[in-house]
């Protein structure tokens, strides 16, 4: 992970539900793992997604996912999931994110994931509220 903004960090059990018939997490799974970890990253932030709803009218949608994966997660395995943001826009947050074994720092997975902010009435991006940024670092 790069070390141009700071990480945020989840920790992920992996259960015999995440796993496909191979015994490996199922792809799509990681997607799931990345968006839990983005919604307690902005938790850490001191925002929670359904009082944005409600106050703001906002909510944050995916816009672009790019994925690599690079080894298998299994059963039981421990993992983290990292979120950095790599990129602060008007209207969206770009986020780098790793999913990583958290036994041996192994790289599992990795993405870019683009989130715009939404005005829930227009169903159109709308401005990031300042109360948002204030707390997230901008990024060059």
């Amino acid at each position: 992970m790069n070390d141009e903004s700071p990480s945020f960090v989840w920790p992920v059990r992996i259960y015999y539900e995440d796993t496909d018939s191979g015994g490996v997490v199922y792809y799509a799974n990681y997607l799931k793992f990345m968006e839990r970890a983005r919604t307690e990253w902005l938790r850490s932030l001191g925002f929670e997604q359904d009082l944005l709803l409600q106050q703001d009218g906002i909510i944050f949608a995916v816009r672009h996912v790019e994925v690599g994966y690079h080894q298998p997660a299994r059963f039981n395995d421990l993992l983290e999931i990292h979120v950095r943001l790599a990129k602060r826009g008007r209207a969206s947050l770009t986020l780098y994110q790793e999913v990583v074994k958290a036994s041996d720092s192994q790289l599992l997975c990795r993405g870019n994931v683009k989130i715009a902010c939404v005005d829930m009435k227009t169903m159109s991006p709308t401005p990031i509220p300042k109360k948002i940024l204030m707390e997230i670092p901008d990024v060059d």
